[in-house]
């Protein structure tokens, strides 16, 4: 493994990047339903972006936990978990891994990690996912074309790929 010396001015590399530059946070929401809103005129990036899962994660004291916030995935965050044991086996699990990675606040929990995304309902599972390709391919997977036959303006869905596979 090589190991460099950050320069003065610079974020230093690896898995502590995360907490040597917070990131922004967007406006507080409810809840978000019609996905991740890009900001207006270009203003800040907005990396972390509300959700309310359907049916929540049970904790082991049995509180629900259904709000919570999803950051940005970095390139490393969908690389480490192809180095993972269990992604090796089973790479069904790919998912439960960097969902763990991305999901910086649930409900009360002090801390979310893939153990607690591989003990959520099946449901909360698939939204999460769904959701994790919305906030991560924004802006790449539609397509602006226009109708050949009236030729009025659309959005075409060009993306499809597995979570994690960006």
């Amino acid at each position: 493994m090589r190991r460099t010396t950050a320069r003065p001015g610079t974020l230093p590399a690896g898995p502590d990047l995360a907490e040597a530059a917070p990131a922004a946070v967007a406006e507080p929401e409810e809840a978000v339903s019609g996905g991740p809103a890009s900001p207006a005129g270009g203003g800040t990036l907005r990396t972390e972006f509300p959700f309310e899962l359907p049916r929540g994660y049970v904790d082991e004291t049995g509180t629900v936990h259904k709000h919570g916030v999803m950051r940005l995935a970095t390139a490393r965050d969908e690389l480490v978990p192809l180095r993972d044991v269990r992604v090796q086996e089973n790479p069904a699990y790919l998912s439960v891994v960097l969902l763990g990675r991305v999901i910086t606040r649930l409900g009360t929990l002090p801390m979310v990690h893939d153990g607690v995304v591989e003990n959520m309902f099946a449901s909360d599972l698939a939204f999460l996912q769904d959701f994790y390709r919305q906030v991560n391919a924004e802006g790449h997977t539609r397509a602006g074309v226009t109708c050949p036959h009236c030729e009025q303006p659309f959005e075409v869905e060009l993306g499809g790929s597995r979570l994690g596979e960006s």
